[in-house]
């Protein structure tokens, strides 16, 4: 790996079936690392990873469940622990967007994702 700065494309941030939007900011063999967000009022679709994931919260506030802890309130600063085959899913309960970034291990794959719900 060398060092470098990644600046992501703005424009190649696209909608999910899981109600929010994604921006990958970097992937390699060991992590993917992507932005999410997620509009005013809108809860996210139940779903599970095959990968563990954890959620850095940078903007915004919500209500995220994860497995079978109870609903917790998050905010810019917070980080969300997700392991393999949890489900998982986040409120976005504030007046803007809710923003956080997905780490990955390994990486992402689309067909690593099960939705268990609406």
């Amino acid at each position: 790996m060398e060092a470098r700065v990644v600046r992501p494309d703005e424009s190649a941030e696209f909608a999910t079936p899981e109600r929010c939007a994604i921006l990958e900011t970097w992937r390699d063999g060991e992590v993917s690392i992507a932005r999410a967000r997620v509009e005013p009022g809108v809860t996210t679709q139940l779903h599970s990873l095959d990968v563990a994931e954890r959620y850095l919260v940078v903007g915004g506030r919500g209500v995220m469940t994860v497995g079978d802890l109870a609903p917790a309130e998050v905010g810019a600063g917070d980080a969300v622990v997700i392991p393999a085959g949890t489900p998982q899913r986040i409120e976005n309960t504030g007046d803007g967007d809710l923003v956080f970034y997905c780490i990955c291990t390994p990486p992402f794959r689309p067909e690593g994702y099960t939705a268990l719900g609406d």
